[in-house]
């Protein structure tokens, strides 16, 4: 009799799920480095999007999903390397929202996820070398390139009156691939670039490089940069000195490090950054409230639309195997069928089951082009009373 109770429980409890697959996820941003003060609320994103699908039941019949956290720094790409190993064979991810900054992504692609068939979805690698490079099927991005970026920040100088521009750029991928496509399409459209000069992240001093800047002169300064690094150093010495007093501001720039650090000082310049509006974008404000950070946070709403896009393409393939679920991905963020909003990813979940078919519209209105990244839009920002203000949506 026992035994026949026992056995009768063992049904039972695999009947009710109990012995359901847990997985693990890889949030695989720069909690070090240049850009630590953004990766914050971009984990809260990923992780509320894997608790949200957990919580419900309904990923393949109860398949609960553990983040792991790894540390890219963003500029060490053997530091992140060595993170994106071991997320992939200590931890057995099933998949990684990041990198966060684009040279270190290419590096944990080509070193670790496509030699082990493991999909990385990052929220904020906008280098134009990700959207032609060789990825197997295993990268895909829900920012937009820097090459589409570059032409935005062209219109929006050239409709401030501003003629001429300086260019420094943080030294790396990131920085070297924006100042190339905005300097092609400014000079392109009638546009004067003075100057396109490299500064490297982590001096104490930037006077050389803002002297090489104000000697070339221009009617702005377009800081290609870091906040938490050479761009907030190169501003600093750049108003200290006069050298310039309009400043453009891309999306490695904006963030509220900015408004504390100097305020009233930057008000006129103007910037852009990755962003959306819409129905979807305002309900994941809305969530991202209720769990007690700021969804308008840069990058953060595309962080939660990388781990939604990877579980509903799990549910549409019926496999928590990478290998087997890349091929949803696209399909999933592009149609057609339902459109699915951030908050609701237990009806994407139930829709797929069902045999129906949807469009994850998500925090982001994310729609791929070139088989990998989005499309995007971009929110225009200009600093007013020593504030970020958001001017329009383009």
């Amino acid at each position: 009799m026992r035994k026949l109770l026992l056995a009768s429980a063992a049904i039972t409890l695999t009947a009710g799920g109990a012995f359901a697959e847990t997985i693990t996820m890889g949030v695989d941003l720069a909690f070090t480095g240049p850009l630590e003060s953004m990766a914050p609320p971009i984990a809260q994103s990923i992780e509320m999007a894997l608790k949200e699908v957990s919580d419900s039941g309904k990923l393949l019949d109860g398949v609960t999903l553990t983040p792991v956290r790894g540390d890219t720094t963003c500029v060490d790409a053997a530091a992140a390397t060595a993170t994106v190993e071991r997320l992939v064979t200590a931890e057995k991810v099933r998949g990684i929202v990041g990198g966060m900054c684009s040279g270190e992504t290419i590096a944990s692609l080509t070193n670790v996820a496509i030699p082990n068939g493991v999909v990385m979805i990052s929220p904020s690698a906008t280098s134009p070398a990700l959207s032609t490079m060789d990825t197997r099927g295993f990268f895909y991005r829900t920012s937009p390139s820097d090459a589409r970026q570059g032409e935005v920040m062209t219109d929006i100088i050239l409709e401030h009156g501003v003629k001429s521009v300086a260019v420094t750029y943080t030294n790396n991928d990131y920085g070297k691939g924006l100042a190339d496509s905005f300097a092609e399409s400014f000079k392109a459209k009638g546009g004067t670039v003075t100057i396109v000069a490299a500064h490297d992240d982590g001096k104490a001093d930037y006077s050389a490089e803002v002297a090489a800047l104000a000697a070339a002169g221009g009617d702005a300064l377009v800081v290609a940069g870091y906040v938490d690094q050479g761009g907030s150093g190169i501003l600093r010495g750049a108003l200290d000195t006069g050298a310039f007093e309009t400043f453009v501001l891309p999306d490695g720039m904006v963030t509220a490090t900015l408004e504390k650090n100097f305020g009233s000082e930057l008000d006129g310049s103007f910037g852009q950054m990755p962003a959306s509006e819409g129905a979807g974008h305002d309900k994941f404000l809305e969530i991202a409230k209720a769990a007690g950070f700021e969804g308008s946070a840069i990058y953060a709403a595309e962080a939660y639309d990388a781990a939604a896009l990877m579980m509903l393409a799990m549910q549409a393939a019926g496999s928590t195997d990478p290998k087997v679920y890349k091929d949803k991905i696209v399909s999933i963020a592009n149609g057609p069928g339902e459109k699915i909003l951030p908050g609701e990813l237990a009806k994407g979940l139930e829709l797929i089951k069902e045999g129906k078919a949807i469009d994850y519209d998500g925090a982001t209105a994310v729609t791929f082009v070139n088989e990998r990244e989005s499309a995007g839009t971009f929110r225009e920002i200009e600093m007013k009373d020593g504030k970020i203000t958001t001017v329009k949506y383009r």
